[in-house]
């Protein structure tokens, strides 16, 4: 362990008090973070030592709410913060991100004695993993695994996959279905009986999440660590927006670290071409168009991604239908465009940069390979049908965490 991370990792986490310190504490965060992000990448190296400088940072709890010791930074805040971080590695932008969301969670739906429990473990530097998503099913809302009333609390069994952040985390909050099939959160401590965390992530992006796979067999959980996780969409929430909004975040960010990496490239290493009458590759007027292009693709979704964060930050104490769908809304179309302009910030970072910047000892690959594994959480074409419906019938989205 470096001295950095072992610093990190014994003294009490900072405690952030403001949207300003948050942005500041982020760029500073990001510095440490982005070293050997790129090797961390290639060579598939678990970040456990700098997840301990982004969480003892105080950044993992900059929306636990005042009335609980939190900064409670607004959306628009929150969103940049993710994006600074996930220009230095977006495996590492990913892993806060059901954390935040579980967060949210508690916020809306917690009881007074879980939200004293739970924040101040927060404050203090506890991580959230997860284990929501199962392999194999209809959908990701048809959900296998099962919490069973078991004398004095329940029993939980199943097998999740997709648990980014788990293999990291302090607390895995498992989501389930109850005796009434009602979708639970039950919080796990990590070294819980029964509760095994498997390292088997295999894919091509995001290489460094650990998003693999949670094993539950009989294991005991006490009703006082149950959440009514149902009820964020039971009624209108706001669960499902802030947690597209972090999705998109981390795309964006994808897409600024892609479009840096080209920039720097063309102006150091790319060849002009030899039909193109200059003697640098930043003079020829073909590429400048493409890089005009880029850069206009990026500031739309950056603009649209700080329009949704504010639009969520604008709504009330106790949002309506209508006040929900709208967000879920402004989010989607930001969804739309990070999708959009990583993916294309990856792929053309090639074409620009020339033949030398395919090779291996560069990773420029890594992404492309992370933009193409973080945007199929969920796919961006229903963003489209969801904001079409929208303006044209009125159909208001389905209220869920992937809306």
């Amino acid at each position: 362990m470096n001295a950095i991370a072992q610093s990190a990792s014994t003294r009490p986490a900072h405690i952030i008090r403001n949207d300003a310190e948050a942005i500041a504490t982020a760029h500073s965060v990001a510095e440490i973070l982005a070293k050997e992000a790129a090797v961390r990448d290639s060579e598939r190296r678990l970040p456990r030592d700098e997840i301990d400088v982004f969480s003892q940072s105080g950044l993992w709890a900059i929306t636990v709410p005042a009335d609980y010791g939190g900064a409670a930074v607004s959306f628009v805040t929150l969103t940049e913060v993710i994006k600074i971080i996930s220009v230095a590695d977006p495996s590492l932008g990913q892993l806060p991100q059901n954390h935040l969301g579980i967060v949210d969670v508690l916020s809306q739906v917690g009881t007074d004695a879980q939200k004293e429990r739970f924040f101040a473990e927060v404050l203090a530097g506890k991580r959230f993993g997860n284990g929501f998503s199962e392999r194999g099913t209809r959908n990701v809302l048809d959900l296998k695994t099962r919490l069973r009333a078991d004398g004095d609390g329940y029993r939980l069994n199943g097998t999740k996959f997709y648990s980014t952040g788990a293999l990291f985390a302090h607390w895995v909050p498992i989501l389930a279905l109850d005796d009434e099939d009602r979708g639970v959160l039950a919080f796990l401590p990590s070294d819980a009986p029964g509760l095994s965390v498997v390292d088997d992530w295999s894919g091509f992006g995001q290489r460094t999440t650990a998003s693999g796979t949670i094993k539950l067999d009989q294991v005991h959980v006490p009703p006082e660590s149950v959440i009514a996780a149902y009820a964020a969409y039971d009624r209108p929430t706001c669960n499902g927006p802030v947690s597209q909004i972090i999705q998109a975040a981390i795309d964006a960010g994808i897409a600024r670290a892609a479009l840096d990496d080209t920039l720097a490239f063309v102006r150091k290493r790319s060849r002009a071409w030899v039909d193109s009458g200059v003697e640098r590759a930043a003079d020829d007027p073909l590429t400048i168009r493409e890089v005009g292009d880029l850069a206009i693709r990026h500031h739309a979704a950056e603009a649209l991604l700080e329009k949704a964060a504010q639009v969520i930050d604008a709504l009330p104490d106790t949002p309506s239908a209508a006040d929900i769908a709208r967000a879920s809304v402004a989010v989607a179309q930001a969804k739309v465009l990070t999708t959009e302009a990583a993916l294309r910030a990856g792929e053309k970072l090639f074409e620009l940069a020339g033949t030398q910047s395919v090779l291996s000892e560069h990773n420029y690959d890594r992404h492309w390979r992370n933009a193409r594994t973080h945007t199929l959480h969920d796919p961006v074409r229903w963003k489209y049908h969801l904001i079409g419906n929208y303006v044209l019938n009125g159909v208001e989205p389905p209220r869920h965490a992937w809306n």
